[in-house]
């Protein structure tokens, strides 16, 4: 199932930016049409990290993500072996799915194709693309669920605790 999440989001991510691709440069910016004003589409090539940081060093730029991806990958099959931990999963799958479609334009391509802004001040000058998005609410999804864990476990701890201290 975690497959199929991983390689459905990238496979999404990497059409949308395929067709955008596809299309004339002077059709960009505009609304996306049932988006009433809220999304914008863009046509970006982001060769760098966010807002172009360190884009005048292409191997560092695709070096230092593929390393964290490899590190998120390692960390999802440890994961798969754990019984249970289905959204922290389910986070980490998002993850990886974002973080393959934009490893394959920056190693395909030499640049990440970012594609839609939220028409809402202080976000209205970030492009982003779908595997941004996944990359995004996977590690929100991820640690809110780690998070939920940890504070479930304290609780049980509690209840041992009281239990022995009640005999």
């Amino acid at each position: 199932m975690y497959g199929w999440l991983i390689g459905g989001l990238a496979a999404l991510d990497l059409g949308i930016k395929n067709e955008i691709e596809r299309q004339e440069d002077e059709s960009f910016p505009r609304d996306l049409a049932c988006s009433k004003g809220l999304i914008r589409l863009h046509k970006n090539h982001n060769d760098g990290f966010p807002f172009g940081f360190l884009k005048e060093y292409p191997e560092l730029v695709k070096g230092i993500p593929f390393m964290v991806a490899s590190a998120v990958a390692g960390a999802f099959g440890v994961l798969l072996l754990r019984k249970g931990s289905t959204a922290q999963k389910a986070g980490l799958a998002m993850v990886l799915g974002g973080a393959v479609s934009n490893l394959y334009d920056r190693f395909k391509r030499g640049y990440v194709v970012d594609y839609f802004s939220f028409q809402k001040k202080g976000l209205d000058k970030v492009v982003f693309n779908l595997g941004d998005m996944c990359i995004f609410l996977g590690s929100a999804v991820f640690m809110l669920a780690e998070a939920a864990s940890g504070l479930q476990g304290t609780g049980k701890k509690r209840v041992k605790q009281n239990r022995k201290a009640a005999e």
